[in-house]
């Protein structure tokens, strides 16, 4: 079965199958493929599956469709093409296997984006990637200082744990070999009071990330 792997700055935030005729991306949430960024129009792209073969339609988007690199109105799809709609990134699989895709460098999750309110903390994370965790990196949490839930914390046991909310400020905190990176997906994080750059940055133990209003310090357990 086909399948989309979307992904911005290398962190892989949602896979979807092609399973219907018709699916229809964009901004607004009564899509198939929900992608809640500006850049991205309400409806911004459809998808027609006729038999094996997949064509991605631009809707008459704001900033358009491109494959490859190049602008397109209506063109079938092939194995391992890439889509790029706004900063997001989706990689087509024709034979939809997470084997093809290319290893993303910042993490991996495998659903959409989870958040809430700034004056709240995440009531859930991604799932993991179908990867093992790594036991030398340690055992971390984020504990909210600020907001409703000040003295909560947000367990990092997973490979990837997004926090924020999506339109305001999110951000991806990854647990890889040697600790832990933080990586901005949409909207702008704080990171000890410094913007947070569109790199990964590893983070150390007191770290201290602001998204929306919320603060949150990283703590090693």
């Amino acid at each position: 079965m086909p399948k989309l792997i979307v992904s911005i700055d290398g962190v892989v935030i949602k896979e979807v199958r092609l399973s219907k005729e018709r699916t229809t991306l964009g901004r607004r949430p009564y899509n198939d493929v929900v992608i809640d960024n500006l850049a991205v129009s309400g409806e911004h792209a459809v998808l027609h599956m006729i038999g094996e073969d997949v064509y991605i339609e631009d809707l008459h988007s704001t900033n358009g469709t491109y494959i490859n690199g190049t602008a397109v109105k209506k063109q079938q799809l092939a194995h391992q093409d890439l889509v790029e709609v706004g900063k997001y990134k989706i990689r087509f699989l024709a034979r939809g296997t997470s084997a093809d895709a290319p290893e993303p460098t910042a993490g991996h999750a495998s659903d959409a984006l989870h958040g809430v309110a700034s004056d709240s903390v995440p009531l859930s994370v991604a799932p993991t990637a179908q990867m093992p965790l790594v036991a030398n990196a340690g055992a971390a949490v984020l504990r909210v200082l600020s907001g409703a839930g000040a003295g909560r914390e947000v367990s990092l046991s997973k490979v990837v744990t997004t926090i924020g909310k999506p339109g305001v400020a999110v951000a991806a905190v990854t647990r890889r070999l040697q600790g832990y990176v933080v990586a901005p997906i949409d909207g702008g994080t704080l990171l000890n009071g410094e913007p947070l750059g569109a790199e990964a940055v590893a983070l150390q133990d007191g770290d201290t990330l602001e998204l929306g209003g919320t603060r949150m310090q990283f703590v090693f357990v």
